[in-house]
């Protein structure tokens, strides 16, 4: 199949680093003699046929920033039949042959169905909470869990400066990597993650009064978004231990800034692979980190992989944050 016109959508929950795949998706295309098209607001802008032309300029001075240029949005419509079929429609009446969809698995399962109905796309992993099983890294990650570091960092300061307990929720709803990463990274006396079940007598309250006995008066606790009831957990340090307790949400601070040089650069990386892909009209794929380097999968294979938890970073975070 002859590729003309590529067309390139974020979906989802936004991610630092989306704007530098936007950026490379669209001057890796224009490098091939390629047309490009921007679709607004995931897949919706394709039901609402809200289309861009885009060129070397419109990516522009994009790199740094967060978010994305294209929106973003979560489309129910483009689940039923009706709206699979109006997105066809835009993609026929723009000329568009192919798309870098640029998000999660609910992204990658957008990407099948177009791909299923003649439109090939490819994959662009996409999404702070690092839970994409078919790659070891997904752009946004190291920014996300670097403001996570950051913000805990600072709530630490006020809990030392009061002897207190904070209780720390970060973003993660069906996994624990941005829990675990900040909470090894900030010395945290707990982490709490839906990948493994513990006992909070024991590994929360226990390891607290034995760090108290140590001479240690602060303490921080990270609890995944997925896990919840920080507020409950809060209080009950507090009904135990005697330790003053506070409760904090950091929400969606976490998805915000200046991309890392790492998403920059794994975002720059990935764009320009789905480019090279589609030009050749290869299709039905994911781009992918594996070991350090770029590879791509059959959609179908990458829906279906599963994502170990390291369980070893856990076993560290437990035998040196104490």
């Amino acid at each position: 199949m002859k590729i003309n016109t590529i067309g390139v959508l974020t979906s989802g929950g936004d991610a630092p680093g989306m704007n530098a795949a936007v950026r490379a998706v669209v001057r890796s295309a224009l490098d091939r003699g390629l047309k490009v098209k921007g679709i607004l607001r995931g897949y919706n802008g394709l039901i609402d046929d809200e289309i861009t032309d885009l060129n070397i300029r419109s990516v522009s001075d994009i790199i740094h920033r967060g978010g994305t240029v294209l929106y973003t949005a979560r489309s129910p419509r483009f689940r039923e039949e009706e709206g699979m079929q109006t997105a066809m429609q835009t993609c026929q009446r723009q000329g568009i042959d192919g798309i870098v969809c640029i998000g999660g698995d609910g992204t990658f399962r957008g990407a099948r169905d177009l791909s299923l109905h003649g439109i090939p796309c490819v994959g662009v992993p996409g999404t702070i909470d690092n839970d994409i099983a078919s790659t070891e890294y997904s752009i946004g990650f190291d920014t996300a869990v670097n403001t996570c570091m950051e913000m805990v960092d600072r709530l630490r300061d006020t809990a030392q400066s009061h002897d207190r307990c904070t209780v720390v929720e970060v973003m993660g709803r069906g996994a624990g990597y941005l829990a675990l990463h900040s909470g090894v990274a900030c010395g945290a006396t707990a982490v709490v993650v839906p990948e493994i079940k513990i006992d909070v007598e024991e590994d929360i309250i226990g390891k607290i009064m034995r760090a108290k006995k140590t001479g240690k008066k602060h303490f921080i606790v990270v609890v995944a978004e997925g896990v919840g009831g920080v507020d409950m957990l809060a209080g009950r340090i507090q009904t135990e231990t005697g330790i003053d307790t506070r409760a904090t949400v950091l929400g969606h601070v976490q998805r915000g800034g200046s991309p890392s040089v790492r998403d920059r650069v794994t975002a720059s990386k990935m764009g320009y692979e789905a480019v090279q892909l589609l030009a050749q009209g290869i299709g039905n794929r994911v781009v992918a980190e594996k070991d350090g380097k770029i590879v791509d999968y059959d959609i179908y294979e990458a829906l279906n992989m599963e994502k170990a938890f390291d369980e070893k970073l856990y076993r560290i975070a437990n035998a040196i944050n104490n």
